[in-house]
């Protein structure tokens, strides 16, 4: 467990949730098309998201907050390769932005399992 890596993804975290309900419509825009509701889709991430921010400052709570953020991140990766696919979509934010987000996105994973100690196992 690393103590100020916990404060950085909680305040991470805080912020990509509260920007769900302060721009819903930036969020909704991402959704892949393929996927129904993309509104309801913002609302429930940003909820993910604040939840899992508050839950890793939570000692007994942050290895469940852990992998829920982990699972966050996988379930938001379609977004993320959605915007690789259609940079001309995105045009405010450069396409290599766009791609370099991809792998970014597992460096993040991976900072979150060390960060917080997480385990895969039991022990």
């Amino acid at each position: 467990m690393h103590v100020p890596s916990i404060y950085a993804i909680a305040l991470l975290f805080a912020a990509a949730g509260t920007a769900h309900f302060v721009w819903p419509g930036t969020f909704a825009r991402i959704v892949p098309p393929y996927l129904p509701a993309p509104y309801v889709l913002v609302y429930v991430s940003g909820v993910a998201e604040l939840l899992g921010a508050a839950g890793v400052l939570v000692p007994g709570l942050r290895p469940y907050a852990g992998w829920g953020l982990l699972l966050l991140l996988l379930a938001v990766f379609p977004a993320n390769v959605h915007m690789a696919l259609h940079p001309a979509d995105f045009e405010r934010i450069p396409a290599w932005a766009l791609y370099l987000r991809l792998p970014l996105q597992f460096v993040l994973m991976g900072g979150i399992y060390w960060a917080l100690g997480l385990q895969i196992g039991g022990g």
